[in-house]
């Protein structure tokens, strides 16, 4: 794997084989970031990945000027990971949470720009993610919610439903806090 643009550009993410994994793939990512170009401004945007596995996603925001991240992971394989890639590479404004995603977000409190989520598609909570988000209120206003799913999973009929995108048997819905046409 590698980080597609900024300024970490070509820097290369080797995760060793135990992780127990399954990255979005480089063509997935670039595909969702010029999505977000169209929309973000990345050196304004606090960002939480969820279930943030190998930190590819984390370090892409912030490669591209986030001026904040927080990547969630329960693995502590992966946690000692993403903290030793974000070394490596000088990031300061990564910081790596070692939790459970759902009970993280029944206490959150913090607001975010964007909130970008890929939890394993076999998890029978993967449904309600959207839903957890809204009903914690952390995405600030302009807030975009951005959830990795198998296309077993439809979300059209949710009420922040804003878009969805498929790349191979990789899907992203986006849901947003406020539905409007200049998004």
């Amino acid at each position: 794997m590698r980080i597609i643009s900024g300024t970490l550009r070509g820097r290369r993410i080797e995760p060793k084989e135990e992780l127990p994994v399954r990255p979005t793939t480089d063509m997935a990512r670039e595909s969702l970031f010029n999505i977000l170009n169209n929309y973000v401004d990345y050196e304004d945007c606090a960002v939480m990945d969820l279930f943030a596995g190998t930190g590819a996603v984390s370090l892409e925001f912030v490669s591209r000027g986030a001026k904040e991240v927080t990547a969630v992971e329960i693995n502590p394989k992966c946690v000692d990971f993403m903290k030793s890639c974000a070394q490596k590479f000088g990031v300061e404004n990564m910081h790596v949470v070692r939790a459970d995603v759902f009970d993280l977000l029944k206490r959150a409190y913090k607001k975010f720009d964007i909130i970008f989520a890929d939890p394993p598609y076999a998890s029978p909570d993967l449904p309600k993610l959207p839903d957890l988000v809204f009903e914690k209120d952390i995405l600030t206003d302009d807030g975009i919610f951005i959830l990795e799913h198998p296309k077993e999973h439809n979300f059209e009929e949710h009420p922040r439903f804003w878009q969805q995108r498929h790349y191979g048997k990789v899907n992203f819905t986006f849901f947003a806090k406020q539905l409007d046409s200049d998004k």
